[in-house]
């Protein structure tokens, strides 16, 4: 039988990109606020609960390793709704301090045969202000929560510091874990960031104002020995692990690019793979990895496990294949777990490095 979500991808797909998102956004959102027992229903049927997948990171269990990633929930405003879909856990954001409107529309393009997305939304969210009001409300909240911050696009460079470390304050009491995002391409110059010196003044600051962890995401167009040596400023300075990667500007890795956005999603797998793996062999064991850019199946989450994840997340796979993706990532973990004779996911994890 055809999975109902294939059913209804066709009919989202003939919209607009953002409108079926904003779509997506509105039934989560009702179905959150007024028919809350049907999340019930879809966490039974969508939530792998084992033993064998739990972790405990930054002192919090983590009930499976496969989470979404900042750009799909960017209000914390689908947190519920996801969570019963089965994410161990949920990265919201990017948070601004005041609100933004984004770029121009559109803005947000499909690459169907590649299975991949390109995205020039430009950090659009409510606001510090207006997230802060309903995020208040839920937390602590039994997924473990993200909050993933960035800086305004009309600051400038020389005060891009002060937004982050504003955000880290009003953030810290709402999240088990803050990302710090300088690595997405929709933000004038904001990569121009990604430098040593910069990165070691931002986390010598942040991490003096909270007792959360803070992780760094990192763009998978820089070299690996840029990637390793930026990592490495930011772990000297206190931060607590990197996330690996955003989205690329490399638009030969589909067929018909458009000439604005980061591509996520199949095409940008390998090169997303290449740079975690670098910085696996240089980082594992001595801080926390989350990989990110081109999961799809539990296969691709698993090798990324071997090579020293602790966690993965996904975001275009989710968008392609519906509801029911984490379930399948989950319950595929386990069959190789099994096959390969694991019996938790820590022994699992950076297997291949060991």
């Amino acid at each position: 039988m055809m999975d109902y979500y294939q059913f209804l991808k066709k009919i989202l797909f003939k919209l607009d990109p953002e409108r079926a998102h904003w779509l997506a956004e509105c039934g989560m959102k009702f179905t959150t606020d007024f028919a809350p027992f049907l999340l019930s229903m879809a966490a039974s049927k969508y939530f792998v609960t084992d033993d064998r997948l739990e972790q405990e990171i930054f002192g919090v269990k983590f009930l499976n390793p496969v989470g979404i990633a900042a750009g799909f929930d960017k209000n914390a405003a689908m947190i519920k709704a996801l969570s019963a879909f089965g994410f161990g856990h949920v990265e919201y954001g990017t948070i601004t301090p005041k609100p933004q409107d984004g770029n121009e529309k559109p803005r947000l393009f499909r690459h169907i045969e590649e299975k991949s997305l390109q995205n020039a939304m430009g950090f659009n969210n409510e606001g510090m202000e207006k997230i802060l009001k309903r995020i208040s409300k839920i937390y602590p909240y039994t997924t473990p929560l993200g909050a993933n911050i960035g800086k305004n696009k009309a600051t400038l460079q020389e005060d891009a510091t002060k937004d982050y470390e504003e955000l880290v304050k009003a953030f810290s009491p709402f999240c088990d874990y803050l990302a710090i995002n300088i690595s997405s391409p929709n933000t004038p110059n904001l990569r121009a960031l990604q430098n040593e010196k910069f990165i070691k003044e931002l986390f010598r600051a942040c991490v003096k104002l909270t007792n959360k962890p803070i992780l760094l995401k990192i763009s998978p167009d820089i070299s690996e020995k840029e990637a390793v040596s930026v990592c490495a400023a930011a772990l000297e300075e206190g931060a607590y692990g990197i996330i690996a990667t955003n989205t690329t500007i490399d638009y030969s890795l589909v067929t018909n690019p458009k000439n604005i956005g980061g591509i996520s999603g199949e095409a940008l797998k390998e090169k997303s793979f290449k740079i975690f793996k670098s910085l696996a062999k240089e980082f594992y064991n001595k801080t926390v990895l989350i990989s990110a850019g081109g999961i799809g199946n539990a296969k691709d989450a698993y090798e990324r496990l071997l090579e020293g994840a602790n966690l993965v997340q996904i975001y275009t796979s989710f968008i392609y294949e519906g509801p029911s993706v984490a379930h399948k990532i989950n319950k595929g973990i386990l069959e190789l777990m099994d096959k390969d004779g694991f019996s938790s996911i820590k022994d699992a994890i950076g297997s291949k490095r060991k």
